[in-house]
């Protein structure tokens, strides 16, 4: 294993952790993916049975895009999750990190006709950069990855429609600023909506105001701002992702 394979591999457990760490994980469902750096073209994806907070380094499986297990392990990996983070992979060089979720709140804004609505500053902060999926059913079917491909298009998160989200980035830290908006974007319209009150409505300039900031060039810098941050608060509560 390479220091690159190696930086990967320990990148996306952490992923993974924050991620249980947040409580977005849904048992052994769900999954976060990376490119391995290289001539073919190989990814990561979780063991299949491991919940998200016992995922380390060295359990990732490794996977080609004809969906081919590399590594040696007594588990296998999800089908679906082969289809969706392989459409991506194959299609976005530029998208080295997936990250697929079923959160409460994402969940819910995803079964919503008007899906993420530009209410806050946060949602503002992604609305130019959202695409939608609609839902063709549990994701088996290889021939839906080009479907999911065109629906994403360039852009870097994604509401999956009656299903949940989806977010992409250049390095692992983009990634997660790229989910984490998304996913506290839908937890505020929720909790606003729920509340019963009339919303107050932001101004279309406001809303073209911030259309800019959740390109994948700002993805980059702010993953590389943020991700030593994230990193050290998960080595201060347990270090056995890099394992």
């Amino acid at each position: 294993m390479n220091d690159a394979e190696r930086e990967a591999r320990t990148n996306t457990a952490a992923l993974y952790r924050l991620v249980a760490l947040e409580g977005w994980d849904d048992l052994v469902g769900t999954h976060i993916s990376a490119r391995i750096p290289g001539e073919r073209p190989l990814f990561l994806l979780n063991p299949y049975g491991m919940l998200f907070e016992e995922i380390t380094a060295s359990s990732l499986l490794t996977i080609d895009i004809e969906g081919n297990q590399i590594s040696e392990s007594s588990y296998t990996y999800n089908r679906a999750g082969f289809t969706i983070h392989s459409a991506v992979h194959m299609n976005r060089p530029d998208a080295e990190y997936v990250i697929h979720l079923h959160t409460d709140y994402g969940v819910a804004v995803s079964c919503q006709k008007d899906g993420l609505k530009p209410m806050n500053q946060t949602a503002i902060a992604i609305h130019a950069d959202l695409a939608y999926h609609d839902y063709e059913g549990v994701a088996t079917n290889l021939a839906e990855r080009e479907r999911l491909v065109r629906d994403l298009g360039q852009k870097n998160a994604m509401i999956l429609r009656n299903h949940g989200t989806m977010a992409c980035g250049p390095n692992a830290g983009g990634a997660w600023q790229a989910i984490f908006r998304l996913e506290r974007a839908c937890k505020y319209q929720i909790l606003a909506e729920s509340g019963g009150a009339e919303i107050n409505q932001l101004s279309d300039d406001l809303i073209q105001s911030r259309g800019d900031i959740s390109s994948t060039a700002i993805l980059k810098k702010r993953g590389e701002f943020i991700w030593p941050a994230l990193l050290r608060k998960l080595d201060r509560i347990d270090p056995s992702y890099r394992e």
